[in-house]
């Protein structure tokens, strides 16, 4: 299990934020059911909740859950989750600063 760990650290450093964000947009259209969307409608920058994207209290969970099964990363407080839930983009970040560490 340890060897697994270290290698998803070592490829998610070696990933660039740019991967990253595909990869997570492809995450979230499949965790949070969003068929109607492709990852080519999610912008980086775009909010994720509120009237851009639209996600709710529910989808928030749910990231949580899939931040912290696939990257190893947790979300402190609530203000921490809504710098990071800002957008995609802010997610990867947060997941890059918090992976190398």
């Amino acid at each position: 299990l340890a060897s697994l760990l270290t290698k998803a650290k070592i490829d998610l450093i070696i990933m660039t934020e740019k991967e990253l964000i595909e990869e997570l947009k492809v995450q979230l259209i499949e965790q949070l059911n969003l068929e109607d969307l492709e990852v080519a409608d999610i912008g980086d920058d775009m909010m994720l909740f509120g009237d851009e994207l639209g996600l709710d209290s529910i989808d928030a969970l749910e990231i949580i859950v899939l931040l912290e099964k696939d990257y190893g990363v947790k979300i402190e407080n609530q203000e921490e989750g809504q710098k990071v839930f800002k957008s995609v983009r802010s997610i990867a970040q947060f997941i890059l600063e918090n992976q190398a560490a």
